[in-house]
């Protein structure tokens, strides 16, 4: 693959670090179907120029605090109504005795995720809350955050759609914060579509919380569904609907990229699982329109093929956890640790557990959290290898 000569002129502007254009991006996908190979290559130079050898992960654990919901997408089973088996209330206790295993096995994150205000839909949500002692779900986030950090966690939430003063809240506790953009394309939310039923994924809504959150200079992981009825161009702009946030804000931290798979019990259980040349095309794309960019796959997903990812760009594994499950794709288990660390340096690639906070953004948070990592943060701004491995 190094030896290739590049014929596509879009693709050489790229490399001497002329951005891409939305209508030159299309253009590349396009030729990229008929031979990935040049865009492929091009990625990887990118990745290498601007990532070096390094891939990363975050260590965590995964805390399913509710998985009530108001919206109803066609291809989730994270959603659970009050009588299914799989319904989580996680109740302060719970929490607390789950923070305290995570610390055993040294998880670095706490992934706090909740379904999408499920207090404005079910009374069930609303008992559970005021029986633990809050009003509403992001206000039990809060204080869920704040007894991470006395357990030496450090707090990810993703709860949906969160008001201004809500993000500005949880900023406190929180190193970075995520909400999944999963596709620009208003289309996706008509009648038929799998956001129809779910007006927090309507892009507006998504781009106003996105928004907001690079005005208050919080740490934000997005990212883009693939595969999931959308066009080549409307996943091309959704990934420039993203870095125009970036270039505002600066406060995008992680780019993830996740590839649809069908699941049982869902209106799209039919749908095929998202090709995988397509999927890397995309992913190389993504590294093409954002060279500077933290672009991360769940290996879990690719569970035969993941790490052939990291030679289309992705420099970044996401969480990954040797204590829960992944409540939102529960059939798809994460790979060891170490199963990964093997494949990374098979690769080339040194394996390194990050904060759920990239080193490049440990400025946006408040010199308290900063100091709370320090223990365990070595020289570069990742964690200790000997507290991770």
């Amino acid at each position: 693959m190094n030896n290739i000569m590049l014929n596509s002129e879009n693709l050489n502007h790229v490399l001497e670090n002329k951005m891409i254009s939305y209508e030159d991006a299309v253009q590349v996908f396009h030729d990229a179907k008929t031979n990935p190979s040049e865009l492929f290559f091009t990625a990887q130079n990118l990745r290498k120029k601007f990532k070096g050898s390094t891939v990363t992960f975050s260590k965590k654990a995964f805390f399913n605090i509710i998985n009530m919901c108001k919206d109803t997408c066609s291809y989730c089973t994270y959603k659970s109504e009050p009588e299914e088996k799989k319904l989580s209330l996680m109740s302060k206790q719970d929490i607390k005795q789950m923070l305290i295993l995570a610390k055993k096995y040294r998880c670095v994150e706490a992934l706090f995720v909740t379904g999408e205000r499920p207090e404005q839909r079910y009374q069930e949500a609303k008992d559970w809350l005021k029986k633990n002692g809050f009003k509403s779900t992001p206000e039990y986030l809060t204080h869920a955050s704040e007894w991470a950090l006395e357990e030496g966690l450090f707090p990810h939430t993703n709860a949906g759609n969160l008001s201004w003063s809500e993000l500005k809240e949880l900023q406190k506790t929180n190193v970075s914060m995520g909400l999944m953009l999963e596709n620009s394309s208003e289309r996706l939310s008509h009648k038929g579509m799998p956001h129809y039923l779910a007006p927090s994924k309507r892009p507006k809504a998504r781009l106003e919380v996105l928004e907001n959150s690079g005005k208050l200079k919080i740490p934000m992981t997005t990212g883009i569904l693939i595969g999931i009825g959308e066009t080549p161009q409307e996943v091309i702009e959704s990934i420039f609907a993203i870095k125009k946030l970036h270039e505002r804000y600066g406060n995008i931290q992680e780019v993830i990229l996740q590839n649809f798979q069908p699941k049982e019990d869902t209106k799209m259980k039919g749908f095929p699982s998202t090709e995988e040349t397509y999927f890397k095309i995309i992913v190389a794309l993504s590294r093409i329109i954002m060279p500077e960019m933290n672009i991360q796959i769940p290996p879990n997903l690719s569970p035969k093929s993941y790490q052939d990812f990291l030679s289309v760009g992705i420099n970044d594994w996401g969480g990954i956890s040797p204590l829960t499950p992944d409540y939102v794709n529960p059939e798809f288990s994460w790979p060891e640790i170490k199963q990964i660390d093997e494949n990374s340096k098979k690769g080339g690639f040194d394996l390194k557990c990050r904060f759920p906070i990239y080193p490049k953004f440990f400025s946006f948070i408040s010199k308290e959290l900063r100091d709370k990592m320090a223990g365990i943060k070595d020289e570069e701004g990742f964690v200790k290898e000997e507290y991770w491995r």
